[in-house]
């Protein structure tokens, strides 16, 4: 049984991960913002662990986490938290590019930083949760695209760092994803949404669950997902 640890298991995605994960009977600990919402997880998926900290707030993670008691062996740490600003280079401040990088760059960095002893002692696997748009950057979507595209870099640096010790690193890159925020930024663009021209949060999380089930002689260390037809 595995020991994994979970961003944004709430919907989408990561709650599809979660969902894959516990049903194989591994043990969670899944990361909420507040306690009301740890306590929603721990309804969800009965059996798991909650920490709660705030991932717009990266520099306070070491100190809310340290009271809290972290995993001392970790399978896999999968980053599938984020946020999403839309809005032209003309349009936005610096508020929602600092928000932005916060919760999709640096809360990933900080966290990785803080859970390397426990990954390192189980040859454990990080998992990026990115986006097509950390790849090619659309119109209006700036800060996001600047976010996912240094995601990547990070991703990269971790992987060449942590290789000769034995921790996995993983990118997946999804296309359009029928979840929340996906109808929020339709919503917002003013683009009409389609639910079946987008994956589904299930086969992302099927794709990040094979990762980590790839034997020991390989690793994924990039994929890219496309709504298919």
């Amino acid at each position: 049984m595995g020991v994994h640890l979970i961003t944004g298991s709430g919907s989408g995605i990561g709650a599809a991960v979660a969902a894959l994960l516990a049903q194989r009977g591994e043990e969670l600990w899944l990361l909420a913002r507040d306690a009301a919402r740890a306590e929603q997880l721990r309804e969800a998926f009965p059996g798991s662990r909650t920490l709660v900290a705030d991932l717009a707030e990266p520099a306070a993670l070491a100190a809310v986490l340290v009271g809290q008691g972290v995993p001392g062996r970790l399978d896999s740490l999968l980053h599938v938290a984020g946020v999403i600003e839309a809005g032209t280079v003309a349009e936005l401040g610096a508020g929602p590019w600092y928000g932005t990088m916060a919760v999709n760059l640096l809360a990933p960095a900080e966290l990785t930083r803080l859970m390397l002893p426990a990954l390192r002692a189980a040859r454990g696997h990080v998992v990026f949760l990115n986006s097509g748009a950390g790849l090619h950057a659309p119109p209006g979507l700036g800060a996001y695209a600047a976010s996912k595209f240094a995601l990547k870099a990070l991703a990269e640096s971790l992987r060449a760092e942590e290789y000769p010790r034995g921790v996995r690193v993983t990118a997946v890159y999804p296309g359009e994803v029928d979840t929340p925020m996906q109808v929020r930024l339709h919503e917002r663009l003013g683009l009409p949404y389609d639910p079946s021209a987008c994956l589904a949060p299930r086969s992302v999380a099927a794709t990040v669950v094979g990762a980590l089930d790839l034997p020991r002689d390989g690793m994924v260390s990039d994929v890219m997902l496309r709504p298919g037809c």
